[in-house]
């Protein structure tokens, strides 16, 4: 059985828990099974340090879920179209977040492969938003 990550992995530097997260499983329970998948590809968000983070131009009502609870876990829309899953990192009081943009399917791919309305295995989750679309059915 996969245990989930102490808060105390993710209250800690933004692009230590991004190398961190490598290797390890996304888990979701569904009503048609439990779906995992082994992350491979992240990305890491600073404060408003970060020109290309949320958090940039400081707390605006979208971003700050990443001043949050370490290891908060949210998605967000991007371009009108793609939803994008991201962890909330970083101590109390700073702003971080890691995205996840990549994963290997290890269960249950045939419910992904349902939700995502393809038959390939190749293109199910290489990618953000295709990861969100699996795992999260937007």
């Amino acid at each position: 059985m996969i245990k989930p990550l102490p808060r105390s992995f993710y209250a800690r530097d933004t692009k230590e828990v991004a190398k961190d997260l490598l290797g390890k499983m996304l888990v979701r329970k569904l009503a048609e099974g439990t779906i995992k998948g082994k992350i491979v590809e992240t990305e890491a968000y600073y404060g408003e340090e970060d020109p290309a983070s949320h958090a940039f131009r400081g707390r605006t009502e979208r971003a700050k879920i990443m001043w949050g609870i370490p290891g908060t876990a949210y998605v967000y829309l991007i371009y009108g179209m793609y939803y994008l899953f991201n962890i909330v990192t970083e101590k109390k009081g700073k702003a971080g977040a890691v995205l996840l943009r990549a994963l290997d399917p290890q269960e249950r791919i045939g419910v992904m492969k349902r939700i995502r309305k393809i038959d390939e295995i190749k293109n199910l989750t290489n990618g953000p938003g295709k990861l969100t679309q699996s795992f999260c059915h937007h």
